[in-house]
């Protein structure tokens, strides 16, 4: 079985949204659309897919008691 991969670093683009994130292991980012894919799958550690109304996804890291592992604050915001 494959090892979950975990985010650690995200950017977002001039109105907050995440846009792309470091995997562990990569020198690159990945597109925010991409690991929502891996993260439906349950290819990565810590974070779920959010489905909205409107048919758009977004990521969003699992409730815990860390801040630091929050996207928005990886990316900075």
């Amino acid at each position: 079985m494959t090892s979950k991969r975990k985010i650690t670093d995200a950017r977002a683009d001039d109105k907050g949204n995440i846009t792309q994130v470091k995997l562990n292991g990569n020198t690159s980012f990945t597109p925010v659309e991409k690991a929502i894919e891996m993260a439906e799958r349950g290819q990565i550690e810590n974070v779920h897919a959010v489905h909205k109304k409107d048919g758009s996804k977004y990521l969003r890291t699992n409730p815990d008691k860390s801040t630091g592992n929050n996207l928005d604050e990886m990316a900075g915001d």
